[in-house]
């Protein structure tokens, strides 16, 4: 793992200027290692024998699928601000984010009918910063009666003590510290 860890500290670079620096990891999926090695490090952070990967659009979604198809299991898309979630249908799970994510929240969603009661759900993403995405995910995948079995991410960029740390059962590869 010491190998995967150096490809993605160097393939990460922070972009932009003062005030508007953004994490650019577009170099980790170039690297044929990291495509390889990233699955079974992020299936092996969290316990448990997962039955579906939970995937936050959109990198989640990319990194989630490569967990998912290491581990033989399926992907729900978690999708953020999806125009047919957006209404009232009750075929959609839908959770808001809080206004101060991103500045200006939103509603994530998932098809209910892709969770099911007694699936184990793993929630599988590249950057946590304040867990609102993976504790909306957690919340729908509980609601359906499903178990969520915790967070595995690449970079771990939320407080050391926010309480919802534990609740999301928060694991990474790298502190963001560290890139």
């Amino acid at each position: 793992m010491v190998d995967l860890v150096g490809r993605l500290q160097v393939g990460f670079h922070w972009r932009g200027g003062p005030g508007v620096a953004y994490a650019d990891v577009t170099e980790w999926w170039r690297d044929p290692v990291v495509l390889r090695d990233l699955p079974a490090a992020l299936a092996a952070l969290v316990p448990g024998a997962p039955t579906l990967v939970a995937g936050p659009v959109s990198r989640g979604s990319l990194v989630g699928a490569l967990v998912a198809a290491h581990l033989g299991v399926g992907l729900v898309e978690v999708r953020k601000n999806d125009r047919v979630a957006l209404g009232s249908d009750p075929a959609f799970v839908r959770r808001a984010l809080p206004s101060s994510y991103h500045g200006g929240g939103g509603i994530m969603s998932f098809r209910r009918g892709l969770v099911r009661p007694g699936d184990r759900v793993l929630c599988v993403d590249d950057w946590i910063e304040s867990g609102a995405q993976a504790g909306a995910a957690r919340e729908m995948v509980l609601e359906v009666g499903a178990e969520f079995l915790g967070t595995a991410c690449v970079v771990d960029d939320m407080d050391d003590d926010d309480p919802l740390r534990a609740t999301l059962g928060v694991r990474a590869l790298l502190p963001a510290g560290d890139l």
